[in-house]
């Protein structure tokens, strides 16, 4: 699994990272919402994870725009990583295209069931015999 995880704290980065290579994922990272999107033209991802409040580009505007791509990769499941909860959060990030939200501090467990649920609704149901 090819995951994107935009956030311009590098020490999130490294955390998140290290979870996702213990689960067998490859980490792909960029430090802003431009470079994001520019690593979401260059290349496919799985999922995408992404900050908030960063320098330059927020997270939900680096979302409006992937969603705004109208192919393939802008129908990437994105994760909202962030420590903000305040009322109404999840309603925005849904509104500006997110599929889930995960508050820092990231748990491992956490983390694999939001991915877990968003890769999961993606595959096609077994057939049953």
């Amino acid at each position: 699994m090819r995951v994107l995880f935009v956030d311009d704290n590098a020490l999130n980065r490294r955390v998140v990272g290290e979870m996702l290579r213990a689960g067998q994922a490859d980490m792909a990272e960029a430090p802003d919402g431009a470079t994001g999107l520019r690593m979401v033209d260059e290349n496919d991802y799985d999922v995408i994870l992404m900050d908030l409040r960063m320098p330059g580009m927020d997270g939900l505007t680096a979302i409006r725009h992937i969603r705004a791509r109208g192919d393939a990769k802008g129908q990437a499941p994105i994760i909202v990583i962030t420590a903000d909860d305040g009322p109404g959060l999840k309603a925005d990030c849904i509104a500006a295209g997110a599929d889930d939200l995960v508050l820092k501090p990231v748990s491992m467990v956490a983390l694999f069931n939001a991915i877990g649920a968003l890769t999961d609704r993606d595959r096609p149901a077994a057939a049953v015999a």
